[in-house]
């Protein structure tokens, strides 16, 4: 789809900045931090994107106070030190040509600081989820505190240079905890009515004005906290028009959620189960009930096209895209020259992104190994083009998976020969298998924009050939990337119910094999998105379906803010779960479940059939055999033949293997390190 004549890309005044278009990148946490203050890697990474076209860039969460800064790697603002390390990410911001927001805002009670070991601060001592700690209930000289945070830290973000702030209200945090009746439980004047819930909005608003005039405001909301007696849009709506009679916001940021261990904390990053635009149409409640102030809709829009939608349809004046600027920050310059076609997709998996914050690591992306090393990829990249080059090497692809299209690519855009060889009829791999699962569609755009960058290369690809050792002429090829995949797990092979891999399960629930009626019992150790999604597939087949773990926790490879969406569906859909348990016995029909502690059993009858969603292994046969051959070309095995884990390591050293061949012993160490 051409965008064209669309109001997207209109400039639009909020208050005295004048943003080039109407597209946000807005806050996201990248976890690039260093003992609380932004990195090199924070202003290229956001440089990235202004130069991409984007109007307004708002940075991450800058906490205003110690008691909110949880671990070293967030940012924030405890002192006047921090001003300058704040000014250099502005700088490089605005020598793209983008503006530039800093989000203040206090996590609250969700803060707990086991690496800066603080207690959390909130309203009221009410935790955020079972087996949490119960925050510190603020007293009143607490908040006073607090309050004179936030003015210090917008009187920083000022000298700074930043062209406005952002004041989270939202998504949970300190602010949205007060708001709340469900989590601001205090007698005083600060808890009870609204009136009295709102006085620290009002006086951080007051504080913030004191030490920083000049500076525009605007607010982020939850419009809809997702819980029994929480916020709802008509009550945010009052809420900012409220605060408005005490500084009136450039935009209002009109998000979702609390954080809170339910689905409410899903809906805050809705992965590709959601619906597209599902929660847009907030946007509209604020459009009517504060028509004097621009609107700003966020979450799961996926593309421009989505973005010029909204703005032409006046639901919103601005439209705020994180997940697909991660993948392609340059989202906005390929579309004003026509070529929305080269954008790499979002798959709204959550795999490299959120699920890599929770786990204290930086962000990535599946489909843009870059993220974060943007400096580092450009630098290394240069060095290579700078070398003398005797000839070009010819270099043999073995496998159409996302490491092996990957590895293609990438070793093409490098100078290479490249011949990319397949033995199936289609390039994809398994990636392919799982997009057709219901549910999981969002995945095959990894796979449609390789095949549509591949087309537009050079390299020659070769489909429906399996080779064997023996047919690969060694003296053909400077470098061979093995990149052969994995097989599924087989482990129940002698029981007398009609059992399937990974593969087969895939299968059926795209309706490809049939299943004779009966229950499906779904076996699954390891607790990941396939087996999550391939249960909850089925179970939308209107089959019974019993999950089986043996560990613990249910999806434990799973980011919890798609653990909870999928919780909710799974009790929605009657899927029954048993977890601390193993299959000893299947047979005619039925299936015994062991706990190895209790040792009680559950017997469960109508089974037609039992799934393996254990463990792959690597198919690294080609890979031994021609490992075993004394001479030849330099040999590399990638993604799952290499170790199966997921899509994300896949694309990652497929690129890296592709880009760098030839290259590992002349390029500095520091310069292939500083990527990986």
């Amino acid at each position: 789809m051409r965008l064209s004549n669309t109001k997207l890309f209109s400039p639009i005044d909020l208050g005295s900045v004048t943003l080039k278009n109407r597209v946000v990148l807005p806050a996201h946490t990248t976890n690039f931090g260093s003992a609380n203050k932004p990195t090199r890697r924070h202003a290229t990474y956001l440089a990235e994107r202004a130069k991409g076209g984007v109007g307004l860039i708002v940075t991450e969460a800058i906490r205003v106070h110690p008691t909110s800064a949880g671990r070293h790697i967030t940012l924030g603002s405890f002192s006047d030190e921090s001003i300058d390390a704040y000014s250099k990410v502005v700088s490089a911001v605005h020598q793209e040509g983008a503006a530039i927001f800093a989000q203040l805002m206090h996590a609250g009670r969700q803060a707990n600081g086991d690496a800066t070991r603080t207690a959390a601060w909130a309203p009221s001592p009410v935790a955020w989820s079972t087996g949490a700690y119960p925050p510190h209930a603020m007293g009143v000289t607490d908040i006073a505190v607090i309050v004179n945070a936030f003015g210090q830290a917008a009187r920083r973000m000022s000298a700074a240079g930043f062209d406005g702030i952002e004041l989270h209200l939202g998504h949970g945090h300190l602010l949205q905890q007060f708001l709340s009746p469900v989590t601001n439980q205090r007698a005083d004047y600060y808890g009870g009515s609204l009136n009295n819930r709102m006085r620290i909005v009002r006086e951080i608003l007051r504080s913030m004005f004191d030490t920083a005039p000049e500076m525009p405001i605007a607010f982020r909301v939850s419009a809809d906290e997702f819980l029994p007696g929480g916020l709802e849009p008509e009550q945010v709506v009052e809420i900012v028009n409220l605060a408005s009679e005490e500084m009136k916001p450039v935009y209002v940021n009109v998000s979702h959620s609390a954080y809170h261990a339910s689905y409410s904390l899903a809906t805050q990053i809705a992965d590709m189960a959601f619906a597209h635009k599902q929660f847009v149409g907030h946007a509209k409640y604020f459009k009517e009930g504060c028509p004097d102030i621009p609107v700003l809709a966020v979450c799961r829009l996926d593309s421009l096209s989505e973005a010029s939608t909204l703005i032409d349809s006046g639901e919103a004046d601005l439209v705020g895209l994180v997940r697909p600027h991660i993948a392609d920050p340059y989202l906005v310059v390929k579309a004003l020259a026509g070529k929305e076609e080269t954008t790499r997709s979002c798959l709204a998996c959550n795999q490299a992104c959120i699920q890599r914050v929770e786990q204290n690591l930086p962000i990535s992306c599946v489909v843009n190994p870059e993220v974060g090393f943007e400096a580092e990829w450009s630098e290394a990249r240069k060095m290579i083009a700078l070398k003398p080059v005797e000839r070009r090497s010819k270099v043999l692809v073995i496998g159409g998976g996302p490491a092996g299209m990957a590895a293609a690519l990438s070793a093409d855009q490098a100078g290479s020969e490249v011949t990319l060889v397949d033995a199936g009829d289609e390039l994809g791999g398994q990636m392919l298998r799982a997009s057709q699962v219901p549910g999981r569609e969002r995945l095959g755009l990894l796979v449609r924009d390789a095949k549509r960058q591949l087309e537009n290369s050079g390299v020659r690809i070769v489909l429906g050939e399996n080779l064997e050792p023996d047919t690969v002429k060694i003296s053909d090829w400077h470098h061979i990337i093995v990149a052969t995949g994995a097989l599924p797990a087989q482990r129940f092979t002698d029981v007398g119910i009609q059992t399937l891999d990974i593969w087969s399960a895939a299968d059926f629930a795209a309706g490809k094999l049939h299943l004779p009626d009966g229950v499906i019992i779904l076996v699954d150790d390891e607790g990941t998105l396939t087996g999550s999604h391939l249960a909850e597939a089925i179970a939308k087949l209107g089959r019974e379906i019993h999950i089986v773990s043996s560990s613990a926790g249910l999806a434990a490879r799973v980011t919890t803010y798609s653990r909870l969406g999928l919780v909710k569906r799974y009790a929605d859909l009657g899927v029954q779960v048993h977890l601390l348990c193993n299959v000893e016995n299947a047979d005619r029909g039925k299936v015994e479940l062991v706990s190895p502690y209790s040792r009680s059993s559950l017997n469960i009858p109508n089974v037609a059939a039992l799934i393996d969603a254990g463990s792959a292994h690597a198919e690294d046969s080609l890979y031994r055999l021609l490992d075993a051959g004394k001479d030849g070309p330099k040999l590399h095995v990638v993604g799952d033949a290499n170790s199966p884990r997921t899509a994300f390591e896949a694309v990652f050293e497929g690129q890296f293997a592709g880009t760098f061949l030839g290259s590992m012993d002349s390029l500095p160490a520091k310069q292939i390190s500083s990527i990986v």
